[in-house]
C-alpha cells in the first residue's frame, strides 16, 4: 500500500472533513501517513491525533520559518513528544530562505536546524529536512551531521534541488521526498531526478495541504491524490506503478519503522 511520508493534516484547511478524510484511506489504498509538525503550535495537536488513528504516524519539530519564535522551551517540547511510540521521526526541520533574506535570520535557522539535528542524534530518530532556496547551506549541515555519525538517517522532503546534490545525498544513503511537483510541467529538474536516482533512495509524499499534483493543482491535496504521482513516477523510470508503490513502502518502513 502507498506510504504518504510527510503530511499536514492538521492544517485548518482539513477543519471541516479531517476525520472523514484520514478514516477514508486504507480502503483507497493509503497504508499509513505521517503527519508532520511545523508550526510551534502543531506540537500540541500532533499526540491525539496519531492516538486516534492506528495508520496515522507523526513527527516532531518545528519548520524554518518560526526559527526566531524558538526557544530552549521549544526544543524541550520537542524531546518531550518525540518520546511518545507513534513519534517516528524529527521534522520538518532545515532552512528556507524564500521568505527570508535577512542574513540574520540565516543564521538563526541554521542555529535551530543544529539544534533539531542534535535531537535526532539523541533520540536516535530519523530526520525531514526542508529546504527552500538554501540548497548550499542545507547540504553543508546534512553532510556535517553524517559525516559526524550517530544519524539515524533522515529524507529530504519535497526535493527541490539540483541531480548533483541529489547524488551527494544518495551516498549518504539518505531518501528523497517526491510528491505532486514530479507531475508538473514546469517540474523539469525533479522529472530529472526522478529518473536518474534509484527508486531504492525515493519515498512518496503529499505535503498535503500544498502541491497537489496535476489534474488538481491548485487544489487541496491529500494522500488521495498519490496514485497520480505513482504514475509518473512509474512512467519516468519505465516500470510499472505496482513497483514504484511496493519499492518506496518497503524504503519508508525501513527508515521509519526500524
Amino acid at each position: 500500500m502507498i506510504f504518504d511520508t510527510h503530511a499536514h493534516y492538521d492544517d485548518k484547511s482539513f477543519a471541516e472533513d479531517r476525520e472523514e478524510i484520514l478514516r477514508s484511506l486504507p480502503e483507497n489504498g493509503i497504508g499509513n501517513v505521517v503527519n508532520v509538525c511545523a508550526s510551534i503550535n502543531s506540537l500540541e495537536r500532533i499526540i491525539p491525533m496519531v492516538e486516534k488513528y492506528p495508520h496515522v504516524w507523526g513527527a516532531a519539530g518545528v519548520h524554518p520559518d518560526y526559527a526566531e519564535e524558538m526557544t530552549e522551551e521549544t526544543l524541550s517540547r520537542i524531546r518531550e513528544v518525540s518520546g511518545h511510540k507513534k513519534i517516528l521521526a524529527i521534522g520538518e526541520i532545515g532552512l528556507d530562505y524564500y521568505w527570508h533574506k535577512e542574513p540574520e535570520n540565516h543564521l538563526r535557522q541554521q542555529e535551530m536546524f543544529r539544534a533539531q539535528m542534535d535531537i535526532a542524534r539523541e533520540e536516535g530518530m530519523p530526520f525531514m529536512v526542508h529546504s527552500r532556496d538554501a540548497a548550499e547551506d542545507t547540504l553543508v549541515i546534512v553532510k556535517e551531521y553524517m559525516q559526524k555519525g550517530g544519524m539515524a538517517g533522515g529524507i529530504l522532503h519535497c526535493y527541490s534541488a539540483s541531480l548533483e546534490h541529489a547524488r551527494e545525498y544518495v551516498k549518504m544513503g539518505l531518501y528523497l521526498g517526491i510528491g505532486g511537483v514530479v507531475t508538473f510541467t514546469n517540474g523539469r529538474k525533479l522529472k530529472e531526478v526522478v529518473r536518474e536516482i534509484p527508486l531504492s533512495n525515493l519515498v512518496l509524499e503529499t505535503d498535503c495541504p500544498y502541491l497537489a499534483p496535476v489534474p488538481y493543482r491548485g487544489k487541496r491535496n491529500s494522500s488521495l491524490y498519490l496514485p497520480y504521482v505513482v504514475q509518473a513516477i512509474a512512467a519516468l523510470k519505465g516500470i510499472s506503478e505496482e513497483e514504484v508503490i511496493s519499492v518506496t513502502e518497503e524504503n519508508a518502513r525501513k527508515l521509519l519503522f526500524a
